[in-house]
């Protein structure tokens, strides 16, 4: 009976950490980081001259804007593709969490430009045709002691939130901001297409266009990455 105990004193907080080592690594496995980096494994590397119609394909290269640029609420700098959310934490008992005030996104069509190639990129927003994954560029907080700077105030102004509650304190807000901003270095994966044009390209002067697209069982893939272009010698 005392073995058995023992026994029982020894398995269970060895369970215990076995389900948090699990639950941990589930979240890391499973997260959208890990997800398209698993994802663009299943796509070959190749420059823009060695494109092959309907090949899964993947590069890397400068972002060039199609139409005129976005300009992010925060940095104030030029993309082609934003994801910013400002959150609010809020407090319900002995427990805190982060509640969303404001969350948008958008994305414009662009260009990857290669060695003085370029490949269409097309995006699609409904029904989106695209999984991506971007390294947040920007990010600031106000709370107690911490007033929110002239330009942070200036962003929640603009979204109508207070930065004050009831009694005058500072509320704890954050801002987060991730973009594609106008010639970062991004890895997008697709299918690989030639299209004709039907209109001239300043600067280009042939008559077709490489291009990556989506089809019902393959999404774009766009990130930002460093790790995502690390192989890219290999082709």
């Amino acid at each position: 009976m005392i073995l058995a105990n023992n026994t029982v004193d020894v398995i269970f907080p060895i369970l215990i950490i076995s389900g948090f080592i699990i639950f941990g690594f589930s979240i890391y496995y499973f997260g959208r980081k890990q997800t398209v980096l698993r994802n663009l494994s299943k796509f070959q590397f190749k420059s823009i001259p060695q494109f092959k119609y309907n090949e899964l394909t993947k590069i890397t290269g400068k972002v060039l804007h199609v139409h005129e640029p976005f300009v992010a609420p925060f940095s104030k700098r030029k993309c082609v593709a934003y994801l910013f959310k400002i959150e609010q934490k809020v407090s319900s008992g002995k427990h805190s969490r982060w509640k969303a005030l404001v969350k948008q996104e958008d994305i414009q069509d662009f260009f990857i430009e290669e060695n003085g190639e370029v490949v269409m990129i097309k995006p699609v927003k409904v029904p989106k045709n695209y999984f991506n994954y971007l390294d947040e560029d920007k990010s600031i907080s106000s709370g107690f002691l911490n007033d929110p700077t002239p330009e942070f105030k200036k962003v929640l102004d603009y979204y109508n939130i207070d930065s004050e509650n009831y009694f005058g304190f500072n509320k704890t807000l954050r801002y987060s901001e991730r973009i594609i901003e106008v010639g970062e270095i991004v890895t997008v994966a697709g299918i690989a297409k030639w299209k004709s044009l039907q209109e001239p390209i300043e600067g280009y002067n042939y008559s077709k266009i490489a291009a990556l697209e989506s089809n019902d069982n393959q999404k774009l893939i766009i990130t930002d990455l460093p790790e995502a272009r690390k192989s890219r010698k290999n082709y």
